[in-house]
């Protein structure tokens, strides 16, 4: 369903030669391509349902963030020559070149992103169970397309509306109709707290979660019958331990 570049695949390989001189004298993607700085976010304590989740309990999520800084698409990539490209070569570029730079690109289809934007739109709120070693770190996400930001729930519980974000998601729609494709950006904004691998893991998770029915009765299950969620059910769908 989420089209991940976990390494360079031969295609990519394949791309990469067949475009270095093209983008070596006009490159496809800009240079100033920065995190954006002072990524803010509110967390009201407005979502007031008690949940057990482990050996914690806690009686408030946020009811959403506020908007973060939009990075338009042109100021990363050339989209008049993007245009030029098939949905194939576009998606490696795009995936490629965020390799090695704190940075995840991923792709999806359309139909796919109208289903996340639809059922996030019903259910904006989940946590995900990061392992690290001998246990987890527990994710809280809040969805507002396109964005999608992810904090530490142990952050949150002690801070509130001051909890950072870890990492922050975007979605960029500007092919989805002429090339069936969304592009997807992360943005790890403190790598002390998650490691390129583990938010490429956070991204395709917290899709799944979404898009696929069985596990999105969960997300439904946390947003709309808290009372009812059990956060085992989480570790049990991902194969992880009960600690």
């Amino acid at each position: 369903m989420l089209r991940i570049a976990n390494r360079l695949s031969k295609r990519a390989l394949s791309s990469i030669k067949c475009h270095s001189s093209f983008i070596r004298r006009q490159p496809f993607f800009t240079s100033s391509v920065q995190r954006s700085p002072g990524i803010q976010h509110s967390i009201p304590g407005n979502f007031l349902k008690q949940v057990s989740i482990g050996s914690h309990r806690f009686s408030s999520f946020a009811s959403g963030f506020s908007p973060l800084k939009h990075k338009p698409l042109e100021s990363i990539i050339d989209v008049e020559r993007a245009k030029l490209q098939t949905p194939e070569d576009l998606a490696s570029i795009w995936d490629d070149f965020h390799l090695g730079r704190g940075h995840i690109g991923a792709s999806m289809k359309t139909k796919l992103y109208k289903l996340l934007e639809y059922r996030a739109t019903d259910c904006r709120y989940f946590v995900i169970p990061v392992w690290k070693g001998s246990g987890y770190t527990t994710m809280f996400m809040q969805v507002e397309m396109p964005h999608i930001l992810f904090t530490g729930l142990e952050d949150y519980k002690a801070r509130g509306t001051q909890a950072a974000p870890y990492f922050t998601l975007s979605h960029y729609k500007e092919f989805s109709e002429s090339k069936d494709l969304v592009l997807i950006r992360g943005d790890i904004v403190f790598t002390s707290k998650l490691t390129d691998s583990e938010a490429k893991w956070l991204l395709e998770t917290a899709q799944s979660f979404y898009l696929n029915d069985t596990r999105y009765k969960l997300v439904e299950r946390f947003n709309k019958n808290t009372s009812e969620f059990e956060f085992k059910d989480v570790l049990r769908a991902l194969d992880m331990p009960m600690m």
